[in-house]
């Protein structure tokens, strides 16, 4: 079992990507929704993101 075996299982039930559907200039997201970014790491290092638009 490797160091980061709770972090890997994590991710992979929590995903790695998402789409968003964009709407007149804005994100088309609902009352209740919103984005949120966390580390299952303990000490994770750090990450970059990746935006991609397209048109």
């Amino acid at each position: 079992m490797s160091y980061d075996f709770p972090a890997n299982v994590k991710s992979s039930l929590f995903g790695v990507e998402l789409t968003i559907p964009i709407t007149n200039h804005r994100l088309n997201l609902g009352t209740w929704q919103g984005i949120y970014l966390y580390e299952f790491r303990n000490h994770g290092g750090s990450r970059n993101i990746i935006v991609s638009i397209i048109n």
